[in-house]
């Protein structure tokens, strides 16, 4: 029988990169690039580290979520474990559709003239007409959901092989990453996949054409299965590869800003992007979990509270951020004083939510996707 080990730095990391992604739709409010709605004033300078953040976030989620996958396959058949996943995102996604995306889209068309009146009104006759951005339902930042739920509904029935069988190719994985850089041939598909499907399909979040960012995170989400798989192998090749990686990292993505100050387009210059944009991403993987591995693989009461709260601050974090902006956009106060209040009111509003209102109802419980306390 397998002996469950519970990784605390991997709840950890989850916990931190998720904290990451409302500093980072924080940002979106500020950076020139287009969101549902922005400031009066924009930043150039504030991109770059909204890039390097960018590239990173949430492909580590893919892979971290593949290795949870592999624990919750643990003790579940894959039925079982095909209609936990069902329930779990499922539920929060039709919830989040239906109540808490709506008021991200009606502040949306407020701010551009799309719509005038309250949100009862626009809640009650048009919030559900039509698919976005032409229509008003969508699933917005919960994107996310939709995606994993698949992932792991195709990927189940190979994984539970994997479990079951001693298998050639995890095999052949342990010995490659005890190698000195054998965890960087996992960049190899990565390279492929930006290299030659990338300039094809732009990332839409809509999943029915979302091609390329499809195909590249269903394959993170198997690595983190597949790395998971190969138990100390990875902890102990993370610990000899971590300050190359850091190395690596640094300079894929220093050679990242070059290319894209100094370098016109064209297919040697599209190649080598490619290339750097891989290599960036993994590497930071890679030197995220060896430092949470290090320095965080700790039982703490702090961690299974955080732990607990990150799915339903997920849900919530967006449509708080968006309400608030709406109502600083146009105030003369600077970036400093707005990040803050956008930050902190964030922060401060989604834990009102869920420890107050969310943890008292149980009935609230499925719909943020919570299990029941005993089992966390």
């Amino acid at each position: 029988m397998e002996v469950k080990i519970r990784r605390y730095d991997i709840d950890w990391l989850r916990v931190i990169v998720f904290a990451l992604l409302i500093f980072y739709h924080v940002g979106m409010f500020f950076v020139p690039w287009g969101w549902h709605i922005k400031n009066d004033i924009t930043y150039e300078w504030l991109q770059w580290p909204m890039r390097f953040l960018n590239q990173w976030r949430l492909p580590i989620l893919f892979v971290i979520s593949g290795m949870g996958t592999y624990y919750a396959l643990s003790k579940r058949s894959i039925g079982k474990s095909s209609w936990e996943r069902i329930k779990r995102l499922g539920i929060p996604l039709i919830f989040g559709m239906l109540i808490i995306v709506p008021p991200q889209v009606y502040f949306e068309r407020l701010d551009k003239g799309q719509f005038i009146g309250s949100y009862w009104d626009f809640f009650s006759t048009i919030a559900f007409d039509g698919i976005y951005p032409e229509g008003n339902l969508s699933w917005h930042h919960l994107w996310f959901l939709p995606y994993l739920l698949i992932f792991s509904l195709l990927l189940g029935p190979i994984f539970i092989y994997l479990k079951k069988n001693k298998t050639v190719l995890v095999d052949w994985i342990k010995k490659q990453i005890q190698k000195p850089f054998g965890l960087y041939l996992f960049i190899i598909p990565l390279y492929l996949l930006e290299a030659l499907m990338e300039p094809f399909f732009d990332i839409t979040h809509a999943l029915i054409d979302d091609w390329f960012n499809f195909c590249f995170s269903i394959v993170l989400f198997f690595y983190g299965f597949l790395l998971i798989s190969t138990g100390d192998t990875f902890w102990e090749s993370l610990k000899k590869v971590k300050i190359k990686a850091l190395i690596v990292g640094i300079f894929a993505f220093l050679g990242q800003v070059f290319i894209w100050l100094f370098l016109e387009d064209g297919y040697v210059v599209h190649f080598t992007e490619a290339l750097l944009k891989v290599t960036n991403i993994w590497s930071w993987i890679l030197v995220l979990f060896a430092y949470s591995a290090q320095f965080l693989n700790k039982k703490s009461t702090m961690l299974a509270y955080c732990n607990r709260a990150v799915y339903p601050f997920y849900i919530l974090h967006q449509t708080v951020t968006i309400s608030i902006a709406f109502y600083l956009m146009n105030l003369d106060w600077g970036l400093f004083p707005k990040f803050c209040i956008l930050t902190l009111g964030t922060f401060l509003i989604s834990w009102f939510i869920y420890h107050v209102i969310i943890l008292q109802v149980p009935l609230l419980h499925p719909l943020f996707g919570l299990k029941s306390k005993s089992k966390v």
